[in-house]
């Protein structure tokens, strides 16, 4: 894999800047108060945009469109069908030409940068990816660009979830039938097999098809969408790992294979034959995540009742802020990004996270507040960011700042497990300000060696 991976990445370096594509939205004053409310951000933006929401404009958003393919899609998605399934933003470099204005309509470009690796890292052993964009008004004069790197890592072991209490007394048989499957559901995929000559879907999985007897075998993803074929409810004899009473069914799925799992969700009693439900990922202990089902039409799991963000700013300049689900969960929409590791537990603890954790463009948003609040009467020319340990939920971020010079301030952002980021932010003008406060010394959790 590495040799074709190299050899993707020279020809997509090799073949320069995309065409533009327009973002999805026009510059608007809706994005900027959702924006500034889920940060906690009170300036006075009038009628541009904070620079720091740049990226959030060209953003594909729940639903990418067929022409909102990424530089680094390709190389990516290779990593992906290797298991390096992981992935966590470490770097980010924004430069900003100027604000950009509410009702201007922007649009963007993107290179491919390059790959480096395979890298052992505190996550795992992965990929450093990194691309470029650069924005555009309708003039076709630039406005800001950027450089984004990401870690495609391999999950390894699991961070254990909150009351699991040690290991799950049953554990899956896996071997090379099976060993894809559970592949999946640590990837947070539902996996079933098919004939690779006949095109028969099975399950449970099998080395030979039943219906043309090929030894030839792929999968698909299912949509995570069935319905009840049948079920029991268990109450007696008592199961270790499981508190009776509870379902037990055999859903039928979009795709016409049946599978057996625990129906979550609901009380037992009322599930029913034909039910809809869904697909969820219920996590055993620090390695066993097994996929499960809840009616079609249950909610997500409520995050503990919270504010959105409980914020202190202390007489010494520090800003801390109260890493609430709801904090995360807000601030990652509110940037446009709907990856699952900023949203769901499960999905974020089957890619290797102990929970739901920041995004990177929240954090560069917290970075900008934190400057603008610290320096005042500047403009933000620049922001470098370098991500560290996780923020995860139910963590405090504390950022602190160090004044290098009238146009530079040093910021490091501080959470448990170490530094989650430290970033320099570089001012275009400043007509005043103080000096902040110095940060303690602390390390970085992600380091790309070489």
């Amino acid at each position: 894999m590495h040799d074709e991976l190299m050899a993707l990445a020279g020809r997509l370096a090799a073949a320069g800047e995309r065409p533009p594509l327009p973002c999805p939205d026009p510059v608007n004053a809706a994005m900027i108060r959702n924006w500034t409310q889920a940060l906690g951000d009170t300036g006075t933006w009038d009628d541009v945009a904070p620079p720091a929401m740049i990226q959030v404009w060209s953003m594909p958003g729940l639903v990418r469109r067929p022409d909102q393919k990424g530089a680094a899609d390709g190389v990516l998605a290779m990593l992906d069908e290797a298991g390096y399934t992981g992935i966590v933003a470490t770097n980010c470099d924004q430069v900003y030409d100027r604000c950009v204005k509410v009702g201007e309509q922007l649009s963007t470009r993107m290179r491919f940068g390059g790959v480096t690796g395979p890298k052992r890292t505190a996550m795992g052993e992965g990929y450093f990816v990194t691309w470029y964009q650069s924005w555009y008004d309708e003039n076709d004069e630039r406005v800001a660009e950027m450089l984004f790197r990401v870690l495609k890592f391999k999950p390894g072991a699991r961070p254990a979830a909150a009351g699991t209490g040690g290991k799950y007394p049953l554990r899956p048989a896996i071997g090379k039938d099976t060993a894809f499957f559970w592949d999946g559901v640590n990837a947070g995929e539902l996996r079933i097999q098919r004939c690779a000559d006949c095109g028969t879907l099975r399950h449970p999985p099998g080395p030979m098809c039943p219906r043309c007897h090929s030894l030839n075998r792929d999968h698909v993803v299912a949509s995570g969408r069935g319905v009840v074929h049948s079920y029991v409810v268990h109450h007696h004899p008592p199961f270790p790992g499981r508190t009776p009473p509870y379902a037990v069914a055999v859903v039928e799925l979009e795709e016409g294979v049946r599978i057996v799992g625990n129906v979550n969700g609901c009380p037992p009693g009322e599930v029913r034959v034909g039910m809809p439900v869904r697909l969820v990922f219920e996590r055993m202990d620090d390695e066993l995540v097994l996929p499960q089902w809840t009616p079609a039409d249950a909610p997500p799991p409520a995050p503990p009742a919270a504010p959105a963000a409980t914020v202190e700013e202390p007489a010494s300049g520090a800003l801390r802020i109260e890493l609430t689900p709801t904090f995360i969960i807000s601030t990652a929409i509110a940037t446009r990004d709907f990856m699952p590791v900023h949203h769901d537990p499960a999905q974020a603890r089957a890619q290797g996270s102990k929970d739901i954790f920041v995004n990177i463009l929240t954090s560069i948003g917290l970075v900008q507040r934190f400057a603008l609040e610290t320096v005042r009467d500047a403009t933000p020319e620049s922001i470098e960011v370098r991500l560290g340990a996780p923020a995860y939920a139910g963590d405090t971020l504390t950022l602190t700042g160090d004044r290098v010079d009238e146009r530079t301030l040093r910021v490091r952002g501080a959470v448990s497990l170490g530094d989650h980021l430290t970033a320099t932010v570089r001012f275009r003008a400043v007509r005043g300000g103080s000096t902040p406060h110095t940060p303690r010394a602390g390390s970085a959790g992600i380091e790309e060696a070489g």
